[in-house]
């Protein structure tokens, strides 16, 4: 953890120098994102692994996370047609409307009724820590991009807290935590498309 902070400390400071390209910025943010969503997978396997019989079905529905109202590409193609201002722009969106559910998602791991409770709440400020690395990295970006690609849609969160019942926590703690690694797939497949763009290679082929 300590060492994602210090490599995010120095990333901005060299950045601040104006040292880095574009096309170089793209390609740390695409390698960030790509980290953030495999933490996010391997999270929600975790979970898995000691989950109530009935927590599937009693699990919210996906269109009932709380970024849901945000218009995103379905999938790579239509994110192939998406202009760099917008794609940047929804990445950013929707990475910073998980400001707030990974800090109650970190106050409770490490009481969450799991037997792998200390491991998830270790990745879950792992994951916290690339988030944050990877939100300073798009804020430089969009600085050479120019102000168009600055906008923000915000998502406010209205979770307030998982204290429930032993299963519904877990429900829960689960549901929030599928929402995030949907959303994480979404922000990578975003920034390379971008990461391809800026390089000049075909996108459709990354």
């Amino acid at each position: 953890m300590k060492n994602t902070t210090t490599q995010s400390i120095v990333f901005c400071l060299v950045v601040s120098c104006q040292a880095i390209d574009l096309n170089e910025l793209m390609e740390r943010a695409a390698q960030r994102s790509d980290k953030l969503h495999a933490l996010s997978t391997s999270l929600t396997k975790d979970l898995d692994s000691h989950f109530p019989p009935m927590g599937r079905v009693m699990m919210p529905r996906p269109d009932m996370c709380h970024t849901s109202s945000l218009q995103t590409p379905r999938d790579k193609e239509q994110a192939l047609s998406v202009s760099e201002n917008d794609l940047i722009s929804l990445a950013r969106s929707l990475l910073r409307a998980w400001n707030d559910p990974l800090v109650l998602l970190s106050s409770e791991a490490p009481t969450l009724p799991h037997p792998s409770n200390n491991d998830i709440s270790n990745k879950i400020r792992e994951l916290q820590d690339y988030s944050n690395s990877l939100g300073e990295g798009l804020d430089v970006l969009v600085n050479k991009m120019g102000p168009s690609s600055k906008y923000i849609s915000l998502m406010p969160f209205s979770g307030g807290d998982l204290r429930q019942d032993k299963n519904s926590r877990l429900i829960n703690f689960h549901f929030l935590m599928s929402c995030f690694r949907r959303d994480s797939h979404k922000i990578d497949n975003f920034l390379k498309v971008l990461r391809c763009r800026a390089t000049k290679n075909r996108p459709e082929t990354c």
